[in-house]
């Protein structure tokens, strides 16, 4: 459906802005209407990493006045295979900094917002309300129930991606013409149950097509040109180069934006999501070594098992020596367990500690009292006892 421009559009474009705009304003559609509305726009992407790179970057292109960025988060070399609008001179650098000077570098004639904080219940409201548009990039689930639960208690509509390997989601959610997140996803997943990017991998041109969705529709929201994806989930599979587009619904009975809401503040999203089950945070109590300590009774030669429950592809980049590969899935449905002794301890690793652990409470579950996990997991190897290993 087609809706009103979101903006109201600028007093005039300057002579400089119609030289750089012109091939808008010769897009009936857009024009110099259009393009004003740009220009008055402000707009606050939610993290400058894979998907927040290929949005700002066209954002900025696009002439949208005011774009604000989100993100307390450091540019490291693995981000440097999607995340384009940094480079090798920013590794270490804030990325809300390196997006802003890339940014500039595109476009000169805006103006750019950083809010280099972590994104809270505490601070989401004051930071929200500063702009028309939010568009969310993030990759946990807490963030995007917390963006979610904010944009319907301030009315503002917001641009939702998501991406994983080869595949990527996009939506716009505006609880005033359509559904909400929550209307889509009720629930988070399980902890642990739905792997990051960190944790799966991504495709890194990925993050261009459903950044460029998310580009599209903004402009779209700002200007009131074309059908928004408002009530429409696009869902895009690289590997098979096809687009399907399903409908989403507004949930009558949603807690936050249904006929009889519950939900009328911000609440605790960590303890919503459960980033770590209770289960998982239980088992590990006195049952968690450190890497050094790995180390140790590697080398006092301690019979142990060492397991590892990442996935066979990041098996191959980066292990610890000596150890076997049982990815966490194995564990969980059981299927494994007769391949773990009876007769001696279990020590279990993943990535950074969090898949070990929820793997840990389901052997404590099946009676290895003895099993413990690594803190910080192969992470933790790399940086307490081998610092030549790569990282990922």
């Amino acid at each position: 459906m087609s809706l009103p421009p979101l903006v109201e559009p600028a007093a005039e474009l300057t002579r400089e802005e119609v030289m750089r705009y012109s091939r808008h304003l010769i897009i009936p559609d857009v024009a110099t209407a259009g393009q004003k509305r740009l220009k008055n726009a402000k707009v606050l992407a939610v993290g400058a990493g894979g998907l927040g790179a290929p949005t700002l970057m066209y954002l900025a292109a696009a002439g949208v006045g005011t774009l604000g960025i989100v993100d307390f988060d450091v540019v490291d070399e693995s981000n440097l295979q999607r995340q384009v609008i940094h480079g090798q001179s920013d590794i270490g650098r804030p990325k809300a900094e390196s997006a802003r000077d890339s940014v500039r570098e595109i476009n000169p004639l805006i103006q750019v917002n950083l809010h280099q904080e972590r994104l809270d219940s505490s601070n989401v409201m004051e930071i929200f309300a500063q702009y028309d548009l939010i568009v969310d990039g993030t990759d946990n689930f807490a963030t995007r129930y917390l963006v979610n639960d904010a944009c319907v208690l301030l009315g503002k509509p917001y641009v939702w991606g998501s991406i994983y390997r080869f595949d990527g989601q996009a939506s716009v959610f505006w609880a005033e013409h359509g559904p909400c997140y929550r209307c889509l996803y009720p629930e988070p997943p399980p902890p642990g149950m739905v792997p990051s990017c960190a944790e799966g991998g991504v495709l890194g041109v990925l993050c261009a097509s459903i950044g460029a969705i998310q580009t599209t529709e903004a402009i779209k929201l700002l200007t009131g040109i074309g059908d928004p994806l408002v009530g429409s989930l696009m869902v895009y599979d690289a590997l098979e180069m096809e687009y399907r587009k399903i409908k989403v619904r507004k949930d009558p009975e949603c807690p936050l934006c249904g006929k009889n809401p519950t939900i009328t503040e911000l609440i605790d999203y960590e303890a919503f999501c459960g980033v770590v089950s209770e289960e998982a945070v239980e088992a590990a109590k006195g049952s968690t070594i450190t890497a050094r300590e790995l180390k140790a009774k590697i080398d006092a030669g301690d019979d142990f098992l060492l397991v590892d429950v990442r996935e066979p592809a990041e098996y191959e980049i980066i292990k610890i020596p000596g150890s076997v590969l049982i990815p966490k899935g194995d564990i969980l449905n059981g299927s494994a367990l007769a391949q773990l002794p009876q007769d001696k301890p279990v020590v279990l690793y993943c990535k950074s500690g969090v898949r070990s652990a929820e793997a840990l409470a389901a052997l404590k579950d099946a009676g290895f009292a003895d099993a413990t996990h690594v803190q910080g997991g192969v992470l933790g190897w790399q940086a307490q006892v081998d610092r030549s290993l790569p990282t990922y």
